[in-house]
Parts: structure tokens; C-alpha cells; sequence
């Protein structure tokens, strides 16, 4: 017989950059540090809630910590001169009007939407873009309720950070699923949703039943999966298991479940430490109870989870949990990337290393994989051709579906961070892909958003489109 697991129910009590003094466990800092600490929160979101405070920091080991560091804000995230000056301010009591000020030039200078994500990744329909949709490969269309933009606790990290600090003109949200429905009616293409923010689980699911049910009309059944990415199960795992609403979630899941359609959690675990907890492994148990396959996928994020050992572990526990190791990102070139980023090379010797430590079972997850503009390239090894170093890369999706698992070569550079930092290998002034890159900003086109004069009509019941 399984074990069962009892888990109390516990109210959700959630702290923001004005209840800094009122947590009792930052004391222990130092009035500069807490200033630092106050002085990052105005630039880059910060919330943090009781059960992330109180059952997975380690406060005997702060700041290094790294929930602690994947939590709170650090002080580095800030370059020094634009520290000093946000704090000046705060000692100086300034308006609220000159601190939003001061706090939104600096975010303007912290590449907000990386990977062409407002030029490129807005579809349209009718003549009209759709602001609270991206799509950017053809067979997926992400959608971000309006409802669910925010999070349980936010990530230092997070390369969603505009979502949360009031950068309006850049905030990705829908606030009809009717407009979703449509789109993907004129696009048969389209075979995954994904559901992102912020956080759509931290919508009530009488609201998320608004997003799913039209999903599961007939008329859609090109749609084989429904993708939620969320970090609960990690930062709040209590949303499963006992809140007021959580009975009625999972019903909803084995709705969509029975309704023939793939229901995938994408759940964002950075550290075995998140899945250490009851209520953290109650709450997987309950969403593969329901008909979900819970997916696992985090960025490789220095100060948290930059050692092999750390991903071997934190692979095996998913494993014996029956979740799926399913991608390692290289941290994105946005916010705070100087704070947390790895140099390719040493993310790729990270995955290797820790790779090797698990069965097949683990080798389901892919690895060190880049979001960048032209799609997810993954760094796929080390290579010497015709005397030259370079890195082995490899689409695995891409704004072009013709360049899917296609492998292209770059100049081998330890300290490289990002694909905008590499160079083409072999003498190429440029990579094969940026003149196609500048066609479709030019054009505002992109082959993902499909060509429905290029569609045959018919589509197979795996949701595959024919193409001419």
C-alpha cells in the first residue's frame, strides 16, 4: 500500500517589498543590508509567502542559501552605481513618484522583453493583434490570462519580471478566452496551448474553467495538449492539496483529462529542496491522480543550482516521484542576468556531469536549451572540426519549423553567456538564420502564425496539419 500523506491546511499569507521590516527572520540583517534588500525591491518584484519563509529557506544559512537567493532580493542584482542611488533615495524619503522614476529607467535598461518577444511573438486575428497571446512556433500558441499575472512567490531570477512592476505598456494579458478559441479555430496548425503569466494557478478554478472548457469543444480537437507552466507545486503545493478550491481543481483536470485531451503541469522545480516537503509530494500525487503528467523545467541559475550534484538530485527525486525531467534553461539576457548567469561552457559541463549520475529514465530532459529570438537552441556538446573548437548546436524549435533539429556550429568561448555572444565557426561574417531574423521583423510575419492558403483542408486525429 502507498503511503498517504497528511498535510494541514494553511492560509495563504503573502509579504511584498512594504512588509520587508515585518518579516522576523530578516532581523538578523544589518540595517545596510536591509537598505539594499529595499532598494532592489523597487526596481525588480519581490513576494515572497509564509510557506516558502517558514519550509524551504534554510535561515541558518542565509545569504547563501539558495532559496534564500532564489526568493529575496540580493543586493548584487543591481549594478552598484544604481544601487547606491536607489538607496539614497529611500534614506531620503522620497516621493513614491520620484522612486517610480528612478526605479523605471533603470528597468529600461534591463532588456524587459527579450527574444522578440512584443516585435515577433504577437499573432493577429481579424487585423488585429492579440496582446495576451504569443506565437511563436507554429504548433504552440501561449496564452496569458488576465487573472493569472501574478505568482505565489516570485523568482529573483525571473525573465517575466515586466509582468509585475507596473511596465503597462509591456504586459502580456488577455482578459476573453473567447478571442484564444478563435484564433486557434483559424489556426488548425496549432496542435498545444500553453497557459503561462505569471502563475495561472493562482486563478480560482471556477476561473480557469473559463479558460479550459472552450478548449475541449470538438471543434478544436486539432488541440492535443493543454500546457499549464507553473512554479505552485514548488512555492505554494498547498494550492493542490488543501485550498478552499483545490477538490474542485482537480475535477476540472480529470475533466479535460477524459475529454481525450494531454493535460501537462509544467511545473518550475529550481531545487530538490522544493519537492523535500509533504505537502510538496501531496501535491504531485494529487495532479497525477487527476489525469496530469507533471513535466519538470527550471533555468540553470548561479547561487542556487549551479553543480551537478544539485540537478542529479534534483532529477532523481522527480523521477521517484513520477514526474518528467523535461528541459534545463540557460538563464535568459534579461533583469538581473549579471547576478545569475553561467557561462555556456560551464552550464554544458554542468548537465554532462549531472546527466551521467541518472538512468534513461532522467535522460528524458534536454539541456543547456537557450529561448533566444531564432527559437530554443541547445547546446548540444563540444566538437574539433578541421582543427577548429566549437560548440555543437542544435534547434530544437524555431520561428521557421524547417530549422527544427537542425545543427549549426559556433565558435567555442568559455565565457560566452548567451547566442548573441557566440560567434559562427568556420570564417561566416553571420549566422545563416539573421537575414530571415530581419525579414520578419520587417515584414511583422512569421511562418509560425501559418499560411492558410498553404493549409490543406484536412487534418489527421493526431492534430497534424497537412501542408501543400
Amino acid at each position: 500500500m502507498p503511503k498517504q500523506i497528511t498535510v494541514e491546511p494553511r492560509s495563504f499569507q503573502v509579504y511584498t517589498r512594504r512588509d520587508l521590516d515585518r518579516i522576523p527572520q530578516l532581523q538578523r540583517f544589518s540595517s545596510d543590508e536591509l537598505w539594499a534588500m529595499k532598494a532592489v525591491a523597487q526596481v525588480l518584484p519581490f513576494r515572497v509567502n509564509r510557506y516558502v519563509i517558514d519550509e524551504l529557506i534554510d535561515w541558518e544559512h542565509v545569504p547563501d542559501d539558495p532559496m534564500f537567493q532564489l526568493a529575496f532580493p540580493q543586493p548584487g542584482m543591481l549594478p552598484p552605481g544604481e544601487l547606491d542611488r536607489m538607496v539614497d533615495l529611500l534614506q531620503k524619503d522620497a516621493t513614491e513618484q520620484e522612486l517610480q522614476h528612478e526605479a523605471k529607467r533603470i528597468q529600461r535598461g534591463l532588456n524587459p522583453h527579450p527574444a522578440g518577444q512584443v516585435e515577433l511573438n504577437v499573432p493577429h486575428l481579424d487585423g488585429k493583434p492579440l496582446p495576451g497571446m504569443q506565437h511563436k512556433y507554429r504548433e504552440t500558441v501561449l496564452f496569458f490570462p488576465s487573472s493569472g499575472q501574478t505568482c505565489h512567490t516570485y523568482c529573483t531570477y525571473c525573465f517575466r519580471w515586466p509582468q509585475f512592476v507596473g511596465l503597462d505598456e509591456l504586459k502580456f494579458a488577455a482578459r476573453e478566452a473567447d478571442q484564444l478559441a478563435n484564433y486557434l479555430k483559424a489556426h488548425p496548425e496549432v496542435n498545444s496551448v500553453l497557459f503561462t503569466g505569471g502563475d495561472p494557478m493562482v486563478m480560482k478554478a471556477r476561473v480557469l474553467r473559463r479558460y479550459l472548457e472552450p478548449l475541449l469543444a470538438e471543434e478544436l480537437d486539432h488541440i492535443v495538449s493543454i500546457r499549464i507552466g507553473t512554479k505552485a507545486p514548488a512555492w505554494w503545493p498547498h494550492r493542490f492539496v488543501t485550498d478552499d478550491d483545490a477538490d474542485e481543481l482537480m475535477r476540472l483536470f480529470e475533466e479535460v483529462h477524459q475529454k481525450g485531451r494531454h493535460l501537462a503541469i509544467m511545473a518550475h522545480y529550481s531545487h530538490p529542496r522544493e519537492l523535500s516537503t509533504p505537502v510538496a509530494q501531496a501535491a504531485l500525487e494529487r495532479l497525477q491522480n487527476a489525469g496530469a503528467t507533471v513535466r519538470c523545467q527550471a533555468p540553470l541559475i548561479r547561487r542556487v543550482n549551479d553543480a551537478a550534484e544539485t540537478w542529479a538530485d534534483l532529477w532523481k527525486r522527480q523521477i521517484v516521484l513520477g514526474a518528467v525531467p523535461y528541459y534545463m534553461f540557460v538563464e535568459r539576457d534579461t533583469g538581473p542576468r549579471h547576478w545569475f548567469e553561467v557561462p555556456l561552457a560551464r552550464a554544458l559541463d554542468i548537465f554532462t556531469v549531472a546527466l551521467r549520475r541518472v538512468s534513461g529514465l532522467g535522460r528524458t530532459v534536454r539541456g543547456p536549451s537557450m529561448s533566444a529570438t531564432p527559437g530554443k537552441v541547445l547546446v548540444d556538446g563540444v566538437a574539433e572540426v578541421h582543427g577548429e573548437k566549437v560548440f555543437v548546436l542544435k534547434f530544437l524549435q524555431a520561428r521557421d519549423p524547417s530549422w527544427v533539429n537542425r545543427v549549426f556550429f559556433a565558435k567555442y568561448d568559455e565565457q560566452a553567456t548567451w547566442l548573441d555572444e557566440l560567434k559562427p565557426a568556420f570564417g561566416e561574417k553571420q549566422w545563416w538564420f539573421q537575414p530571415v531574423i530581419k525579414m520578419m521583423k520587417k515584414q511583422g510575419w512569421q511562418p509560425s502564425w501559418g499560411d492558410r492558403s498553404r493549409v490543406r483542408k484536412r487534418v489527421t486525429h493526431f492534430g497534424h496539419v497537412e501542408w501543400e
